[in-house]
């Protein structure tokens, strides 16, 4: 039966990805997850997967945990989500995206080196260590052309730096010491069980509480859209047979700009919970003031993955989107918790210099 240990696997991304994993019966997952505000042990499967499911609450940074993980356990494959991943929140508090996303991957490649240097044979061979990226780490595109595996690396907030510093050490293990580590940069992630303070679920929260809808500047910052379970598939794929050293981009071919977006999510709010009043959701957006340093566009050039994997999203933006609003309006529970949690309030607005 093989094994993942997957860091960050109480999160949004993390726990879709151990979801989309234990689909197959011949597959255990250990999680190791901080539970910070953006992570729910209530994401994970329930007892239909406890016997192939281990939490363990712990810190990437922890190294003698991880260490006795990787022994205890013995993981095909470590996949790296573990990350604080707002981008607001880093403008405020950059000093804790350092600590996990550059530190704390620092401390699990350290951990997971001596690991898979201890392994022989057929387990040496076929063990990968799979690196969650972003296309943020690229900087902001001009109108025209998607980013490729030989983009440069131009990060303008304090989170894509993290991510980008993280980039580079998972590189230089492979490069210095031969770990056979794998980065995969995806685009915006969207579906079930993201904290509210991203945009679509921000939105879905806020149309039906009658509150205003917030867009930044004038909204036509463009992204590409990728359903959560098709980027699950994609790592997955890449822990299995993912070149080792190789970089890979999964996107969707699926360019948006945030005001479309927003607008597409208030029709479905409509739709699926109709306003008392009759009035559109969408009459409640409101620009507000812009992020700073805010990207104006990002897209992915895929076609490594396609080619060498035969990986491709298989989930249609309308039908993601409307699976995604229908699910936040069903588990209302799942979100009044993560709001006590957390409180939700603007950031991000505190001005360089």
């Amino acid at each position: 039966m093989p094994t993942l240990l997957i860091t960050g696997g109480a999160g949004f991304v993390g726990a879709n990805l151990v979801r989309v994993a234990l689909e197959s019966p011949n597959t255990r997952v250990v999680v190791l997850d901080k539970l910070t505000y953006a992570g729910r042990k209530e994401s994970l499967p329930g007892a239909q997967a406890a016997d192939r499911l281990i939490f363990v609450k712990g810190d990437i940074n922890d190294g003698p945990l991880v260490r006795s993980l990787l022994s205890d356990h013995q993981p095909d494959a470590v996949v790296h989500l573990a990350a604080e991943s707002h981008v607001d929140r880093s403008i405020d508090a950059p000093a804790a995206f350092v600590d996990t996303n550059v530190g704390g991957t620092s401390t699990l490649l350290l951990s997971t080196l001596g690991y898979w240097e201890g392994l022989t044979g057929e387990s040496r061979g076929q063990f990968r260590f799979v690196h969650a990226s972003t296309d943020e780490v690229f900087g902001s595109l001009d109108p025209e052309g998607r980013f490729t595996e030989e983009s440069p690396y131009r990060p303008n907030s304090p989170y894509s730096a993290s991510k980008a510093a993280s980039d580079h050490l998972v590189r230089a293990f492979h490069r210095t010491y031969g770990l056979p580590t794998v980065t995969c940069h995806s685009s915006n992630n969207y579906g079930p069980y993201q904290h509210p303070e991203k945009l679509i679920p921000t939105i879905i929260l806020n149309a039906l509480a009658g509150a205003p809808l917030p867009v930044y500047g004038d909204g036509l910052q463009v992204r590409d859209w990728l359903h959560v379970a098709d980027h699950s598939r994609a790592l997955l794929d890449l822990a299995a047979r993912g070149q080792p050293g190789g970089v890979y981009l999964a996107g969707a071919d699926n360019e948006q700009t945030n005001l479309d977006v927003v607008r597409r999510v208030c029709r479905l709010v409509d739709e699926l919970s109709p306003p008392a009043g009759g009035k559109p959701r969408a009459d409640l957006i409101r620009h507000v003031e812009d992020r700073p340093g805010h990207d104006r566009r990002y897209a992915l050039d895929a076609g490594k993955i396609r080619s060498e994997l035969g990986w491709a999203p298989s989930i249609p933006f309308d039908d993601g989107v409307r699976e995604t609003v229908a699910w936040y309006l069903a588990n209302p529970r799942w979100i009044e918790i993560a709001v006590r949690k957390d409180g939700l309030r603007r950031l991000g607005l505190r001005q360089p210099g």
